[in-house]
């Protein structure tokens, strides 16, 4: 699987939570009440898995490498995808200092309606032009650099339990 394969992979998890963090906002317009525990679980995903898992192989390794290819760190697609990465974790410690309170529900909206673009611009743009640039022994070393990711930052069997538990908040 190539680097961008990964990344999009990790998107469609990461999807799934948006789904849910959406059904959530619209449970609280419908009823006017807070599940405080469910939405810390989706913070707690989006904190450790799409955060500290996802983006960072992209900061940390695909982004470097792209500017190490000719890709502007300044302007043009990288420059929004780190300011739409810290847009995200400021709408997240909102949504975090709004709990238990009904306007944890524009947080939600805030966060998925910011994510949704921000996959489409990776998905569609970022990663084509990333497939264009990087050679099949960049894909290897990107690749690679990922699970050291994995293994370092987040913890051995961290990236499974994220999985799963995005399951579980679509099925709850």
């Amino acid at each position: 699987m190539t680097s961008t394969q990964i990344l999009k992979h990790e998107h469609e998890i990461i999807l799934l939570v948006i789904g849910a963090a959406e059904k959530e906002a619209q449970q609280i317009e419908n009823t006017s009440t807070v599940n405080v525990e469910k939405i810390h679980t989706i913070i707690d995903f989006i904190k450790n898995f799409a955060d500290l898992c996802h983006h960072a192989k992209e900061e940390k390794i695909l982004f470097p490498k792209l500017e190490e290819k000719g890709m502007e760190h300044e302007s043009g697609p990288i420059a929004v995808m780190l300011k739409e990465h810290a847009e995200g974790r400021a709408i997240v410690k909102a949504m975090a200092a709004a709990l238990p309170h009904i306007s944890v529900k524009d947080n939600l909206l805030a966060y998925t309606q910011l994510l949704r673009a921000h996959i489409n611009k990776e998905n569609n743009v970022l990663f084509p032009m990333a497939d264009k640039i990087l050679t099949p022994e960049d894909q290897t070393f990107l690749a690679e650099a990922f699970e050291r990711i994995e293994e370092e930052e987040t913890g051995a069997g961290v990236h499974e339990k994220y999985h799963h538990l995005a399951h579980e908040l679509v099925d709850g």
